[in-house]
């Protein structure tokens, strides 16, 4: 099994409610949503986001990150066969999308300046290797956009 430590786990879930609440006050502030309305999904994606960390750390050599096991979860939490979906789905679409990724690309670009020294050392091939990554994800999600569409009839 693998290194469960409380105290990090803690730490983990404190942080995410101090993201949590920037992001609902950014949501009361800038779209008008009520914290009162959205303060419930909150809570679940924060409990899912602790639930993916748990078990990260519990199997450290999973082929998963946690934001793997995340999408895990709450692909299951939303499921239309899952008892549970109506009331994640309720409560989850009062978050508004944009107003997680703005404090989560902050926190990606605090981590990426940390390892700035590490960026350097790869010089030109990390260049060569997003080009190349980029391209692939665009093409592949045109892809996904296309065949979905076509299914719906929409082209």
């Amino acid at each position: 099994m693998g290194n469960f430590d409380i105290k990090k786990t803690g730490y983990q879930f404190i942080t995410m409610l101090l993201v949590g609440l920037i992001i609902l006050v950014g949501q009361q502030l800038g779209l008008g949503i009520p914290f009162n309305k959205a303060y419930l999904g909150m809570i679940m994606l924060i409990l899912v986001a602790q639930t993916s960390f748990i078990v990260n750390d519990l199997f450290p050599k999973s082929i998963f990150p946690a934001f793997g096991w995340a999408t895990i979860l709450g692909l299951l939490f939303s499921m239309p066969y899952n008892p549970l979906s109506k009331v994640f789905l309720s409560n989850v679409e009062n978050i508004n999308f944009m107003a997680i990724t703005t404090p989560l690309l902050a926190f990606a670009g605090i981590s990426v300046g940390n390892k700035i020294d590490d960026l350097k050392k790869m010089s030109w091939k990390i260049i060569l290797i997003a080009m190349f990554i980029f391209t692939a994800i665009f093409f592949a999600c045109a892809s996904i956009a296309h065949i979905v569409l076509k299914l719906q009839g929409k082209i």
